[in-house]
């Protein structure tokens, strides 16, 4: 499995807090002849933590069916125990995901030392029924997958990557130096450092931007591979504030409000998450429309309904 390109953590839509897997399937078939390599479902932006056990897979399944053939899927995994990771990576590998991208298990967190963590990716490997892609998300496990960690994992046969969402680009310089010669793709985890991850050694991204954006986000690193640097800095400089409205500054009320404003379905995150504010819609509609983002004919009148006009 080549990990390269562009692939979306999808977001999870819900009508009246129930799961929408209609409208799921119908951003993906929407997002499918983009040019992303694939799909990531159950991601951080999917809201796994949000989901019961039955909805993961039902979601996972939606994400496979309706994906073309040569797209790859890739699941998110995050639990506090071996055990259990094992046991949903049996029943994705069941259901048609390609290779699982794992958080780390953050609870016990004085306990997770490196080695600690190191034994759980090689325990996971070892028996896992997918390839594994190592998830570094600091800003919600509290947890930073360094150099320490990712750089030993890399030799496992059964470790093929690693998705990066520290932002740190010192640290996933020193991981993609030590790793270049093995086989581990190094994947940026937003479109905010995409172009400076490329530049480095980056096999490609997993970004919440191409949930709304994925021609952009693709287009970037078209331009990359074929050397038109001038041309992918620029797109990065482009997508910069709109990727900023969609992660850190609204998070995943901003994702699926900018989603809508772009013709995807996208709607309110699941309670306790709240929606976005009436004048947060209109901040990131003009955010949007700034980067040349909104589909043709959109119009400010329209925000404040679309975000509940799902159906």
């Amino acid at each position: 499995m080549q990990l390269t390109g562009i692939y979306p953590p999808l977001a999870t839509p819900f009508v009246n807090q129930e799961l929408a897997l209609d409208l799921l399937a119908e951003n993906v078939r929407k997002l499918a002849p983009t040019g992303l390599t694939g799909f990531v479902a159950l991601g951080s932006n999917g809201e796994l933590p949000a989901l019961t056990e039955a909805e993961k897979l039902h979601v996972l399944e939606t994400v496979v069916t309706n994906s073309p053939g040569d797209a790859q899927v890739i699941v998110g995994v995050g639990y506090e125990s071996t055990k259990q990771a094992l046991a949903f990576i049996s029943q994705a590998a069941g259901r048609g995901a390609q290779a699982a991208l794992v958080l780390p298990p953050s609870y016990y967190t004085s306990a997770l030392t490196p080695d600690v963590l190191r034994d759980y990716y090689i325990a996971l490997a070892d028996e896992a029924d997918l390839p594994l892609l190592i998830y570094n998300m600091p800003a919600n496990t509290g947890i930073n997958l360094g150099p320490d960690v990712a750089v030993p994992l890399a030799q496992h046969p059964r470790i093929i990557g690693m998705k990066d969402s520290s932002g740190n680009i010192v640290q996933i310089t020193d991981v993609i130096r030590q790793t270049q010669d093995e086989d581990f793709a190094v994947m940026a985890g937003s479109a905010s450092f995409l172009f400076t991850s490329l530049c480095v050694g980056a096999t490609g991204g997993v970004a919440a931007l191409a949930n709304l954006a994925p021609r952009e986000c693709v287009q970037l690193f078209e331009y990359f591979k074929r050397d038109e640097i001038s041309q992918a800095r620029e797109m990065q400089y482009r997508l910069m504030a709109p990727n900023a409205a969609v992660t850190t500054r609204f998070g995943v009320a901003g994702l699926k409000a900018a989603m809508t404003l772009c013709s995807y379905h996208g709607g309110e995150p699941r309670h306790p998450l709240a929606p976005l504010p009436p004048d947060q819609h209109e901040t990131v509609r003009a955010i949007l429309a700034e980067a040349h983002l909104l589909p043709a004919g959109e119009h400010p009148s329209v925000v404040a309904a679309s975000a509940s006009a799902e159906r």
